[in-house]
């Protein structure tokens, strides 16, 4: 058991690298300080439980698939697009069972099956939780777009392009009519 516990806290550890890493892309668009790996997936969690429950899926399971999604960034840190054509994709599979090798079973199957379900985009939570990725990506575009970064457009496009769901697509379209403030006039 002490064992075990070592190897949760040695992860919990690891787990933590992902407040320090910044993600990458945005410092394309002229982004100094982005938003960490952390604060972007806190919000992919919680917009896929908003996008599951209105689309009839579970929330707890669509909010862990997102939880989860980018965990494996402690190893590779986050990637840009423009990384694809040089670098082949790590596996998050592959790289989520390094990571948990020397958990204790139960823990190690709820989390390579969250990164499996997630990657595998065949039930509703995964769906959403992919929506929520893009959503998040989406929200934080319009975000830094208000206080004065130009060349995001390409980030909003794509987002909203890849969306599958009807809630993703509506609160997407409400997304980009309307400011980032509005909820402070609510």
């Amino acid at each position: 058991m002490p064992d075990d516990a070592a190897a949760l806290a040695a992860f919990g550890y690891e787990l933590g690298v992902l407040k320090r890493i910044r993600r990458a892309g945005w410092w394309h668009a002229g982004v100094r300080d982005p938003e960490s790996v952390a604060e972007h997936s806190a919000r992919v969690a919680q917009l896929a439980a908003i996008i599951a429950a209105e689309e009839g899926a579970d929330p707890g399971r669509a909010a862990l698939l997102g939880l989860w999604h980018d965990s494996q960034e402690t190893r590779t840190g986050d990637l840009p697009h423009t990384a694809n054509g040089y670098l082949a994709k790590p596996e998050p599979r592959r790289i989520t069972a390094d990571q948990t090798e020397d958990l204790p079973d139960r823990s190690r199957g709820m989390i390579r099956g969250a990164v499996d379900e997630y990657e595998s985009r065949q039930s509703p939570e995964a769906l959403c939780a992919k929506d929520a990725d893009k959503l998040e990506r989406l929200l934080q575009a319009v975000e830094y777009r208000d206080i004065g970064v130009r060349r995001v457009d390409a980030w909003i496009d794509s987002a909203r392009a890849g969306l599958k769901t009807a809630t993703a697509r509506r609160i997407a379209e409400a997304a980009v009519a309307s400011s980032p403030l509005a909820w402070r006039d609510s």
